[in-house]
């Protein structure tokens, strides 16, 4: 038996830390959303704004990039990413009107950030087929190391230096570490080694191994399931993301320091790891549509729990919890589009769900710098995160298992 290392784990390694590198940069723009306020006079829902244009670029590019990178290479599609992403963090040291921030954050930012995930995740899934909900969680665990190491950082060179800097560092940092990592990607050339074990029955509700038929559906835009799917993941990143993103500005105003307020966006980055590996493989031992309405309804609960959330504590020990659930659900929603799908028409049903996905964490962002302006408070901003999570539930429990698509049981027809 050979000793030689599955290239399978070179990929998915490098796809994990650009993923750290591009989702954790996104979630910085809530570390400088209070600097930059006091710096030039711009209020929240301005700079919410920027962070709901940012995260529609990144969806509908993600809507092609699946495509392109099937036909050029994912390493091509990630190193124009790379360059895109230094460019426009770098542009963004040198803003002076708002409407700069938005090209150079809101498109240039979010259009690199648009090469890496949905192509990246695609390929690892390709390399551990067998093990599809372990190999989307770490890709999507980057999301998780992202806001645990760059968070603080960048409230480091904030304090020390400026916010300025902190935007060039940055930016000088995105290319040190993705175009190394692009360089190191490339598609199996076949099913082996670890990549080829087959999924447990249950990551697909006992009923055996799920497989494509020869009538699967090939335009998913027609069925329920992908509208379910795409749905319950707008719902479930509409509910999380405004907490997320106003996480530090909420504790400042609460009078937590900022350097303890930037750590608590961190813990809860650390443990959305643990909640998405271990949801990646609970799902496929138990099913990924029953693990993700689990982390669903504990997302829900969780936020609501906010507007009772006072001081360092509190705040601490609930970043912790929220951390888990909405970080168990995130990679759940790739390993649902492929059981429905398959591998055929993955990259069209997956980039449109993530696009989707995208325009509910731009909104929940954008919706919770506008109701602070308004209110004066982020209460509003939990309550309806709360009740949007709470329909992220019901609509997941709306998704039924794909039956038509499942191998038949020796002796019983296709479905039966």
């Amino acid at each position: 038996m050979s000793s030689r290392l599955y290239y399978g784990w070179v990929v998915l390694a490098a796809a994990f830390v650009v993923i750290t590198m591009a989702i954790g940069t996104l979630f910085t723009l809530g570390v400088f959303l209070k600097p930059i306020e006091d710096s030039m006079g711009w209020g929240r829902s301005g700079i919410g704004a920027i962070s709901f244009f940012n995260w529609f670029v990144m969806g509908l590019g993600g809507l092609v990039s699946g495509f392109v990178a099937d036909r050029v290479g994912t390493r091509r599609v990630v190193l124009v990413g790379a360059v895109l992403l230094a460019t426009g963090l770098m542009l963004s040291s040198h803003v002076q009107q708002i409407w700069q921030l938005y090209v150079s954050f809101g498109l240039l930012v979010g259009a690199g950030v648009s090469t890496f995930y949905v192509p990246l995740t695609l390929l690892a899934i390709k390399w551990f087929e067998g093990r599809r909900g372990m190999a989307a969680a770490v890709v999507s665990s980057g999301n998780g190391l992202g806001i645990l190491t760059l968070a603080p950082l960048t409230r480091w060179l904030i304090t020390q230096y400026d916010w300025r800097v902190a935007f060039f560092v940055l930016g000088s940092i995105a290319l040190v570490v993705v175009i190394p990592c692009a360089l190191l990607l490339r598609n199996p050339e076949s099913a082996s080694a670890p990549g080829a074990t087959r999924s447990s029955p249950h990551a697909h509700g006992g009923r055996g191994p799920a497989v494509v038929a020869p009538g699967a559906v090939q335009s998913p835009w027609a069925s329920w399931p992908f509208w379910a799917i795409a749905l319950t993941n707008f719902c479930c990143c509409a509910a999380h993301s405004g907490p997320l993103f106003h996480l530090v500005s909420h504790a400042i105003d609460q009078g937590v320091g900022r350097m303890v307020a930037a750590s608590m966006l961190g813990v809860s980055g650390l443990t959305s790891i643990v909640g998405r590996i271990g949801a990646g493989i609970t799902g496929d031992h138990l099913g990924a549509k029953r693990t993700l309405l689990a982390a669903l309804t504990a997302q829900s609960l969780l936020v609501f729990a906010y507007l009772f959330a006072v001081g360092v504590g509190p705040l601490y020990l609930l970043s912790v919890a929220f951390g888990l659930a909405y970080g168990g659900a995130m990679p759940l929603y790739a390993v649902v589009t492929r059981e429905y799908f398959g591998e055929q028409v993955m990259g069209t049903a997956y980039g449109a769900v993530f696009f989707i996905s995208c325009i509910g964490m731009g909104l929940g962002s954008y919706a919770g710098g506008a109701i602070h302006d308004a209110l004066g408070s982020y209460q509003g901003l939990f309550l309806g995160s709360f009740v949007i999570g709470a329909m992220a539930v019901v609509l997941g429990v709306t998704l039924k298992p794909p039956l038509a698509r499942r191998a038949p049981r020796p002796g019983l027809a296709l479905g039966g």
